[in-house]
């Protein structure tokens, strides 16, 4: 009796044993990831539209996995496929029995009567053969992933993985291949056209087996129609529905924007910052000015549309709808190119900051030569003396190199680093004064980011009680789930202060727009914009940048292989899109003026530093807090006239009770000759009367030559040499000037002070002399 308890208890243990190892294999016999097949990278906009997609490694179209089934398909699928999917625990024996005997009777596997669960674990183990052992195999498996997922989601996976034709996978690349839509957006026939896809893909397929096709879809919705699921009358209009002849290319909306995030995040379905509506007006606009600008053999182009709020990126199009000649597949938003003038306002915006000068300072727009640099405007003109904020308006390039070298050319590198312009990766010195000219590589992306940051910090100052954020200079980003951290608020500037970045604003405001945009200011309706064009050396590069309160477009216009091209120019061939991008933006209020980082001070009207006591004419402008440290105006002076102010006398030649003591506005002689030239209403000092001496002033200086120039004079057709002219400016231009080439009087000007020579070759000495003892020099060399 022992003996067979024991044996009992010992075969239950074993039974037990065997019960627990199939129950655990059970439990484990179904992978974690069912799919590990490739998938497309797909981005869409922020409203859920695709943009693009790149195909899978595997050469097929197979989005990432979907979130749900619309319900429709949902419908379609399970009345076609598996009626009693909801209602069975993986299989359905009825219909395994009824495929049995039918396949028994024809002697060959006819039907499978498999589920939905079943054809999920086929799709899930692909290359498996079919048979009745594989069969079984599918059978315990879908029971057990209808213990791990609901319904909906087994559903979810069916219509993520099933086969569509081709090489199309899945119902979302289904519904955008055949029907250029959202599987959200389908109509009940197209919905039963792809519920019968999957059935068999190889023989039934868009543009071919027309027939078959739509008996198969017609069969499913007359199932509808008698289920009630549909009506008569929607289901004679969609038996009505015509078939898909062949398949849609799919949206390349971004197509760079697509590699980008491909970068990253290759193979996920993404969502992206980008308006749909925006995008497609900026590829419109784009496209357009394509069109005109590869006559003149310019073949590339980027926009980048940014929100100043969010710093989320709008609308990216990385080139022009070109050809892989012209390299149309580069993403130029994010190369790096010469930026022509485009970083002048950060210039113009650090001096302001650094208190080195106020908005309407006259600066120096002369000839100018600093070691062997030698720049240049681009009219090849001078105004001798002009505003700082018209010089930046106006793109000046003298006035531009004049104030970096005074400013400091490794101060200004330092800020340009603390903006984290990423191409700015060599040193101060390797740049020169030619960084502000375009002698650095900046890209789209980085300049546009820094202007963003510049129109956050003015309206977060506003509305934050003067308060700065502390990471204000951040990168944008174009995913839409990605939130931008500004920091924490702090009375401290983060680079620069907000009176600055608001005065520059307001200099950029006044730069000439393109043609048909010149009266912009007397329309109500126009924008105000600041914007700033850029035109790097050589007609490579084109640039124009704008901001309003809430958006910033950057341009870029050029050729992607560097090829310059005449009319390469950044108000011709950059501004124009530019205006065009902001025509289709929603307008936007003008920035609050930051009265917090501001000082209203007396500025003299003539020559725009602080109002001395010489001035006599002047006003009250605002200016940065630390602007408060500029000099007053040195261009005011006290002279003394005799009694009709004709002329300028002193105690040598005047009483000083005869004399009329006035304050006049003086430039310095090389300034005063270009500066009298554009402004007629100048005046210039009167001469002293004849009896009178002189003394103290500065009245003459060169033109030409420079300090230390080396000159080569070229011959002539008959061997002999050309001669050299020099040429000099005079405070009093009907002064007598005598002339000296080392130490050889060489002869007398009045007037119009010019003279020609032809020294040899070899370092001389000119020396000039004016009647009331006045001298200035010049050493040259000649060369042969």
């Amino acid at each position: 009796m022992l003996e067979k308890n024991f044996k009992r208890i010992k075969n239950n243990k074993i039974k037990t044993a065997i019960f627990v190892i199939l129950l655990i294999a059970y439990y484990f016999c179904l992978p974690k990831t069912l799919f590990n097949t490739p998938t497309s990278t797909v981005i869409e906009s922020r409203e859920g539209i695709l943009l693009g997609a790149k195909i899978a490694d595997d050469g097929q179209w197979r989005f990432p996995k979907l979130d749900s089934v619309p319900e429709k398909f949902k419908i379609c699928i399970v009345q076609f496929e598996d009626e009693y999917f909801y209602n069975h625990p993986g299989f359905n024996p009825i219909s395994i029995a009824k495929a049995l005997w039918q396949n028994i009777e024809s002697g060959e596997v006819k039907r499978g009567g498999s589920t939905l669960t079943q054809q999920v674990i086929r799709l899930s183990r692909k290359g498996q053969k079919r048979s009745y052992v594989e069969k079984f195999k599918e059978l315990i498996l879908a029971t057990r992933l209808e213990f791990r997922y609901t319904k909906d989601e087994i559903l979810t996976f069916y219509a993520s993985h099933a086969p569509f034709g081709g090489n199309v996978v899945g119902l979302d690349a289904a519904a955008w291949r055949y029907f250029g839509r959202r599987p959200q957006e389908l109509s009940w026939a197209e919905n039963a056209t792809l519920a019968v896809l999957p059935n068999a893909p190889s023989l039934i397929y868009p543009g071919k087996n027309q027939l078959r096709l739509k008996a198969k879809r017609d069969r499913l919705l007359k199932k509808l129609k008698e289920q009630e699921i549909i009506d008569q009358l929607t289901y004679e209009l969609a038996t009505k529905e015509t078939l898909p002849q062949k398949p849609y290319a799919l949206p390349q909306t971004a197509t760079h924007l697509l590699n980008k995030v491909a970068e990253t995040h290759k193979g996920k379905r993404v969502q992206t910052s980008v308006e749909s509506y925006l995008q497609q007006e900026a590829n419109a606009i784009v496209a357009k000015h394509y069109k005109e600008l590869k006559q003149n053999q310019i073949y590339n182009a980027s926009v980048l549309i940014l929100d100043v709020k969010t710093r989320k990126v709008l609308a990216y199009v990385g080139n022009t709808p070109t050809d892989r000649a012209h390299q149309k597949d580069v993403n130029v938003i994010h190369k790096p190119r010469s930026t022509g003038s485009i970083m002048k306002p950060f210039l113009y915006t650090a001096i302001l900051d650094a208190g080195d000068l106020l908005p309407n300072t006259l600066v120096v727009d002369v000839p100018t030569k600093i070691g062997t640099y030698n720049p240049k405007n681009y009219t090849d003109t001078y105004d001798g003396a002009v505003t700082a904020k018209r010089a930046l308006a106006r793109s000046l390039n003298v006035p531009a190199v004049r104030m970096l070298q005074q400013f400091g050319l490794d101060r200004f590198h330092y800020y340009l680093k603390e903006l984290n312009l990423k191409d700015i990766s060599y040193s101060a010195d390797h740049y020169g004064l030619s960084l502000i000219l375009g002698g650095a590589e900046s890209n789209l992306w980085d300049l546009c980011k820094t202007y963003a940051a510049f129109s956050s910090t003015l309206t977060h100052f506003g509305e934050n009680s003067s308060q700065y954020f502390t990471n204000e200079f951040c990168e944008p980003s174009f995913l839409l789930d990605e939130n931008v951290d500004f920091g924490t608020l702090t009375r401290e500037k983060t680079i620069f202060d907000a009176g600055s970045m608001y005065l520059t604003y307001e200099s950029l405001k006044e730069v000439n727009r393109p043609e048909g945009e010149e009266n912009w200011e007397f329309f109500d309706s126009s924008k105000q914009i600041a914007w700033k064009t850029g035109t790097s050396f050589g007609f490579r590069d084109a640039w124009a940048i704008g901001t309003t309160k809430d958006y910033v477009v950057g341009v870029w216009v050029g050729n992607a292989d560097g090829e310059g091209r005449p009319g390469l120019i950044g108000s011709s061939a950059a501004a124009p899109i530019l205006f065009d991008i902001f025509e289709v933006l929603p307008n936007s209020d003008w920035f609050d003026v930051p009265y917090d980082a501001l000082e209203e001070v007396s500025i003299c009207s003539k020559s725009g530093y602080r109002a001395s006591e010489l001035c006599e004419e002047a006003q009250l402008q605002f200016i940065p807090r630390s602007g408060l440290k500029t000099k007053p105006c040195p261009y005011h002076i006290w002279v003394h006239l005799d009694k009709d102010e004709r002329y300028q006398v002193n105690s040598s030649c005047q009483p000083l009770s005869e004399m009329t003591h006035k304050s006049w506005f003086v430039l310095p002689p090389l300034m005063e000759y270009y500066y009298q030239n554009k402004n007629p209403l100048y005046k210039t000092l009167p001469p002293f009367r004849k009896d009178c001496t002189a003394e103290g002033q500065k009245s003459m200086d060169f033109l030409y030559p420079e300090e230390a120039v080396k000159v080569f004079l070229p011959k002539d057709f008959d061997g002999s040499k050309n001669g050299l002219i020099l040429r000099l400016a005079h405070s009093i231009p009907e002064t007598k000037v005598f002339w000296y080439l080392d130490e050889a009087y060489l002869g007398t000007t009045e007037t119009i002070h010019e003279m020609e020579v032809k020294p040899t070759a070899g370092i001389h000495k000119i020396t000039v002399v004016d009647e009331f003892g006045n001298e200035a020099r010049r050493t040259i060399e000649i060369q042969e």
